[in-house]
């Protein structure tokens, strides 16, 4: 008897699999089952085969129609161990939604021939296949459309069919994504532009790449890198093999979308979290079944199912997005690397400003240009050391002239923090060790809060959602003296002229904000980082970043990385459009550092400079691609438990491990982390396993939340 090894998907850190089952005949790895598992029954992912077990075995109760290919057991399996997660929080990553059946509609086609039971007499030689059939308009219309219209009028479709008129079949109906229309598929971009010199060499390298090459597409903002990916992928498809095409949010990249699905019509799926759990799951099967030989999307797109992969595609590789937030806390780039080795595959990152890991570790090709010819805009780093208003008069000269604009500012919100201005008192969050955030009255896009009114707005907490209303007095020393503080992009979007659009995660139709800015003729965008990210549009003539200094506050070791990237982008945004052209576009950047080497460096378009710099600086302070961090986060709702269990998992640790730090309370939990940094990661990870797993099923350890995460970002 041929036993089945499987690892039940559960959340617990206890549970370790696999465990073995009689195996029922047509399972195999990567066959999902539902096993009894106790007094229960858990849905369970087959890991793998043995020929025999030491103990009395039962058998599956149900074997499911999905399974994983056997390369992505081995994917969730690899990281599990790479990131100190579980196997069952890894598999579940693999699955497409769970509970959603297949959609069906009804179809009908017409008889043929009438029967001549419903003729009354008519001319049976008549061009109308109807003549003499009595028929209501309703039923006339219904015919008319078949045999290429679904019958969605069933009623009236059961009539025509008791009559012998039609005949009715239910059949499988793939639910698409509404962003794919199929109409769009015939339109412009099905032909391949001209290629540049430099685009021409990229693609020719491209194609002489070996099986396992990683590659890093480094190209100026607007260099043409889409075109190399697309003339990448058609070759890859045509030679049979699948593609995988990662972007850092699908909502925020629709161009790149866009441009694929015209390209390479319906070979192409979408997979991210905004679709129902219908239409995952039909293109999940599209890609199982390889309807589908292309998949384009957010870092969940590395888990695609799609057999047989050539070519695994990341778009602007440095943004952090890329790093999952909960557990398992995966970095996309690095399984897209591991799935690219395994499947013999190419490695294709790109990027206007690399992650220094990736400079370092990859194969280069180069962009140096725009794809249109034209010149990169002006960066100008203004200082606004003793400037007391948000904007430098000279950035409000030149938002007065540009025709379009994007301004950067980020922190969202109308206030940052509300204070008392007697006693110094601070509203902060019940639940977090935060300062709530003041958020105004909205109408569209633009913030119409009076500020001499608070009660039109809301105080929220950014971390835990908690909202209160704004305070009249403060309730600490009675006083009625409550300022706002700090500037956030609903106010600075208020007190812009013009007609203003405000993009942040406070809006909830991100992709309708860009498609307005972009179709609107004038017009100022406001937001966050995410409107750095990789847009194109043609007609933006300034780009304005309100404070960059903001990113080098953070006590990070990355701070100066994301200082470069953040300023780079934004200007990579401005100048795009063959009638501006970086003659007459610009980029103003508020600074209170003006000669902080990271900004000097992005007002030049210096990458290759800012890189080798900060590679210097890493390796003088040990920091990666030098060295690799682990850190480990305890989470109780005691405080004196939470501490017991960090001191006690301290212990455990390596003798390098700092900590336990006090971390800020958050949804009424208490936290302390850990943290390691050591030279050796397969080792240095390795420890921190064996010491997490040493202290899960202790007393100690009871009711704890653990989360660790591989190399923070």
């Amino acid at each position: 008897m041929q036993v089945i090894q499987v690892e039940p998907l559960v959340s617990a850190r206890g549970l370790r699999g696999p465990f073995d089952y009689a195996r029922p005949e047509g399972c195999d790895v990567g066959s999902v089952v539902e096993v009894p598992f106790g007094r229960q029954k858990l849905r369970g992912v087959v890991t793998g085969l043995v020929e025999t077990s030491e103990h009395q075995l039962k058998a599956p109760t149900a074997v499911s129609d999905v399974s994983l290919p056997a390369e992505l057991v081995r994917l969730a399996l690899w990281m599990a161990d790479d990131i100190v997660s579980t196997r069952a929080r890894c598999l579940e990553l693999l699955l497409p939604p769970e509970g959603v059946g297949e959609r069906t509609r009804f179809w009908a086609d017409p008889a043929r021939p009438v029967p001549d039971s419903e003729r009354r007499g008519a001319d049976l030689d008549s061009e109308d296949p109807y003549a003499g059939v009595r028929l209501t308009a309703n039923q006339r219309a219904a015919l008319d459309r078949l045999p290429d219209w679904a019958g969605d009028d069933l009623p009236t479709l059961r009539r025509l069919e008791a009559r012998g008129l039609v005949a009715i079949e239910a059949r499988a109906h793939a639910r698409r994504p509404d962003h794919v229309d199929i109409g769009a598929l015939h339109g412009d971009g099905r032909q391949a532009p001209p290629l540049n010199p430099d685009q021409a060499l990229a693609v020719e390298r491209l194609a002489a790449a070996e099986p396992g090459d990683r590659l890093l597409l480094h190209g100026v903002t607007g260099s043409g890198k889409t075109e190399v990916y697309l003339q990448a992928a058609e070759r890859v498809i045509a030679s049979g093999k699948a593609v995988l095409v990662l972007v850092p949010e699908i909502a925020l990249t629709p161009q790149t979308v866009a441009r694929f699905r015209r390209r390479l019509g319906e070979t192409v799926a979408v997979l991210h979290s905004g679709l129902s759990k219908g239409e995952r799951r039909d293109e999940w099967w599209r890609l199982r079944t390889g309807q589908a030989r292309i998949c384009v999307g957010p870092m969940s797109t590395v888990f695609a199912p799609a057999d047989d992969v050539g070519l695994i595609i990341v778009d602007e590789e440095h943004d952090p997005a890329y790093k999952h937030d909960g557990d398992p806390r995966y970095d996309a780039r690095r399984v897209a690397a591991w799935r690219a080795r395994e499947a013999g595959a190419v490695l294709l990152v790109g990027s206007a400003t690399p992650r220094p890991e990736s400079w370092a570790a990859l194969r280069r090709i180069s962009l140096p240009s725009r794809a249109d010819g034209g010149e990169l805009p002006q960066v100008r780093l203004i200082d606004v050391r003793g400037t007391r208003d948000a904007l430098h008069p000279d950035v409000h000269r030149a938002l007065a002239d540009a025709r379009k604009a994007i301004v950067l500012l980020n922190r969202r919100g109308w206030a940052t923090w509300v204070e008392c201005a007697d006693c110094g008192h601070v509203w902060e969050c019940p639940n977090c060790d935060v300062s709530l955030v003041l958020h105004g009255g909205r109408r569209g896009d633009v913030h119409d809060f009076d500020p001499g009114s608070a009660a039109h707005g809301r105080l929220r907490c950014h971390h835990c959602g908690h909202q209160e209303a704004p305070p009249t007095r403060c309730g600490s020393c009675g006083s009625v003296s409550v300022g706002q503080h700090g500037l956030g992009t609903e106010q600075l979007a208020d007190d812009l002229p013009g007609h203003v659009f405000r993009l942040d995660a406070d809006v909830r139709d991100r992709s309708g904000v860009l498609e307005r800015f972009g179709a609107a003729d004038h017009g100022i965008l406001v937001g966050t980082q995410m409107i750095a990210k990789g847009h194109d549009f043609p007609d933006v003539e300034l780009g304005v970043v309100v404070d960059a200094d903001a990113t080098l506050r953070f006590p990070d070791f990355r701070a100066q990385e994301r200082t470069f990237q953040l300023v780079a982008q934004l200007a990579g945004r401005a100048g795009r459009g063959s009638g501006i052209g970086g003659g007459r576009a610009q980029v103003v950047v508020q600074t209170r550092n003006p000669e902080e080497s990271s900004l000097l460096l992005a007002a030049r378009h210096d990458a290759h400079g800012f890189l080798v710099e900060e590679l210097e600086r890493r390796k003088a302070l040990g920091f990666p691609p030098f060295a690799t961090i682990v850190r480990v986060m305890v989470e109780h709702e005691r405080e004196d438990r939470v501490t017991a269990a960090a001191e006690e998992l301290r212990r455990r640790m390596p003798p390098e491990t700092r900590g336990p730090i006090p971390v800020f309370r958050r949804q009424n939990r208490f936290r302390r982390q850990l943290e390691i940094k050591a030279r050796h990661r397969a080792a240095t990870v390795h420890a921190v396993r064996g010491a997490v797993e040493s202290i899960v099923g202790a007393p100690a350890a009871r009711g704890l939340t653990l989360a660790i995460e591989v190399d923070p970002r």
